[in-house]
C-alpha cells in the first residue's frame, strides 16, 4: 500500500491506493445450508468487492474469493419461493422466459446465489470482474480445496429463519 498526495489532500487528507501484488486476495467458503438468500448474498457481495477491509478503495479491486456450497438448500422467507420471477429476455418477440424461485431451485440452484450477489453490486466493469471471485455449486463438492478456504459462518453475523424457530 502507498500513500499518494492528491489536489484534495487539504480537505481530505492523503488517499491510500491497494497495490494488488502484496496482500493476494483470501478464499472463503460458506455454506448455504439452510440460510436465507438475501442475507447470505450481502455478507458475500461484501466479500468480493472487498468492503470488509480496512484498505478498501472503490475503484481498485481488493476482494477476495468465496466457494458457497450447499446452493441447492438456501431459505426464502415468506412467499417468495411461488412469488419471486426470474425473467431472461433473448431480444426477440416473445422471448421473454419467467421462472419461480422454486423452478431455478429445481433446475439452476447456482443462479440464485449468483444473480442475489450480482443485484448487490455496482453495475460496472469492475463488478463483473469481482463477481467472477463467486464460485457457487449446488452440493457439497468443490474444486476448490488446493486453495485451503476459510469457513465463515453466515449464522454468525446473521441467524437463519430456523434459528429463530428453534428458540420459540
Amino acid at each position: 500500500m502507498f500513500q499518494q498526495k492528491s489536489y484534495l489532500a487539504n480537505k481530505a487528507g492523503a488517499h491510500f491506493f491497494e497495490i494488488k501484488g502484496p496482500n493476494a486476495p483470501k478464499w472463503y467458503i460458506v455454506d448455504a445450508k439452510d440460510q436465507v438468500v438475501g442475507r447470505v448474498a450481502s455478507m458475500i457481495a461484501k466479500i468480493i468487492t472487498g468492503k470488509h477491509k480496512t484498505t478498501y478503495t472503490p475503484h481498485v479491486d481488493t476482494g477476495d474469493f468465496v466457494v458457497v456450497i450447499n446452493a441447492d438448500k438456501v431459505v426464502f422467507t415468506r412467499n417468495k419461493m411461488d412469488d419471486k420471477i426470474y425473467r431472461d429476455y433473448s431480444g426477440y418477440v416473445s422471448g421473454l422466459k419467467e421462472r419461480t424461485a422454486r423452478e431455478m431451485l429445481k433446475h439452476k440452484p447456482e443462479e440464485i446465489i449468483t444473480r442475489a450477489v450480482w443485484g448487490m453490486t455496482n453495475k460496472s466493469n469492475l463488478a463483473r470482474y469481482q463477481v467472477k471471485k463467486l464460485k457457487v455449486y449446488a452440493g457439497t463438492e468443490h474444486p476448490h480445496a488446493a486453495q485451503q478456504p476459510t469457513e465463515i459462518t453466515p449464522a454468525a453475523k446473521y441467524r437463519s429463519v430456523f434459528d429463530k424457530k428453534a428458540s420459540k
